[in-house]
């Protein structure tokens, strides 16, 4: 990447003997939004800090706009926050709630000595651009959860950074406005093509907000692609069972082909010979012991007719009984007993024949389904 906003290389920090990053590069190109997304304590928010210069680094560099120099732990340079000129929303919002809303969009610009006159452009502006026009004198303590984060998001944009950085900035909302903060994220990236670092453990706002997602676990890199890459072609089992829900069965290699195609057959289950891809071939080998994972999404479900013979069934399937069923609204959540007893969990949809001790078929097509070694 040649053009880039900011440049990130083999940044470790430490803390005693725990390594709280380690060696973690990355790049943010212009107009990017880029995701840090992982489990608690994974080092995505020390991270976040050490490219805000929150934190100091260890060892390793950090290149700018321009490529300029912000980080360098062997030319023993550190550039300050404030001579960044990066925007940063917090997961606590750090409103000051002795200050009004213009107050609070306005504080970072009088810092930086504006004019008086300039500065109130510049914060009605940014104010209408959140949805906030209007609400300039309203006391900071009496706005909504979501009001309060649209001032946090006002204030790290009134500076117009090169930069944004956001650590977690959904996470005290509740869903519904979850919901309705990506969409307008989504629309203010559009709209003013900001380079942005987001920092989350929320599988559903990096997939959906992201350009590319970076996994990180216990403080490395895990692996980085778009995320409909990371979730269709998972490198590793944390990424695949991480993003999103997958279903896992216990089986045996019975075949593996040049094409990638492997054999594949469930323990407990007489029969089953399923055809799935894999990209580790290398490492699997007929008779060795494996796991074949689905996301439940994949998965076409449909009730047996009660004259079905066992032998009736179509390639790449199996059968169960819906042992449990949950009516969860917009959907049915079930629990299905295969034949030869492993359990696994599947959405239904709405209405339909569902019904518990119902025998089901279950077709598991083979470019979606991957075998992994066990």
């Amino acid at each position: 990447m040649n053009d880039f906003m900011l440049r990130a290389e083999n940044l470790t920090r430490r803390f005693g003997d725990h390594a709280a990053v380690a060696s973690v590069s990355l790049d943010l190109a212009p107009g990017e939004m880029v995701t840090l997304l992982g489990p608690s304590g994974c080092g995505k928010t020390t991270t976040l800090r050490i490219l805000a210069g929150l934190e100091r680094v260890d060892t390793g560099e950090i290149l700018g706009r321009n490529r300029r120099v912000l980080v360098s732990s062997g030319r023993n340079i550190f550039v300050p926050p404030h001579q960044r000129n990066i925007g940063m929303v917090f997961q606590s919002y750090a409103i000051w709630p002795h200050m009004t809303v213009f107050e609070n969009v306005a504080y970072p610009l009088k810092l930086r000595r504006m004019a008086r006159d300039d500065i109130r452009k510049r914060v009605e502006s940014t104010l209408e651009l959140v949805g906030l026009a209007g609400f300039g004198e309203r006391p900071a303590p009496m706005l909504s959860g979501g009001q309060q984060q649209r001032v946090a998001l006002a204030r790290a944009l009134a500076g117009e950074p090169d930069l944004l950085l956001l650590d977690e900035p959904f996470s005290n909302l509740d869903t519904e406005l979850r919901t309705r903060m990506r969409h307008e994220m989504r629309s203010l990236k559009r709209k003013l093509g900001l380079s942005s670092i987001l920092v989350t453990h929320d599988q559903i706002e990096a997939l959906s907000l992201s350009d590319r997602i970076i996994v990180m676990r216990d403080g490395a890199v895990e692996q980085v692609g778009k995320p409909m890459d990371l979730y269709t072609r998972p490198a590793t089992p944390f990424v695949r069972d991480f993003l999103g829900k997958t279903i896992i069965l216990e089986g045996v290699v019975t075949e593996v082909r040049a094409d990638g195609c492997v054999g594949f057959s469930i323990v407990g289950y007489p029969g089953t010979a399923l055809q799935a891809r894999s990209t580790r071939t290398e490492t699997l080998h007929p008779g060795k012991a494996a796991h074949l994972a689905i996301r439940p999404e994949d998965v076409v479900t449909c009730v047996i007719a009660s004259d079905s013979r066992p032998d009736d069934a179509d390639a790449n399937t199996v059968r169960g009984v819906i042992e449990s069923l949950l009516f969860i609204g917009s959907r049915n959540e079930a629990r299905i007993e295969l034949d030869g007893g492993q359990y696994l969990p599947l959405f239904l949809p709405r209405g339909g024949e569902w019904s518990e001790g119902r025998r089901v078929e279950l077709r598991f097509p083979r470019d979606e389904t991957e075998v992994w070694p066990a």
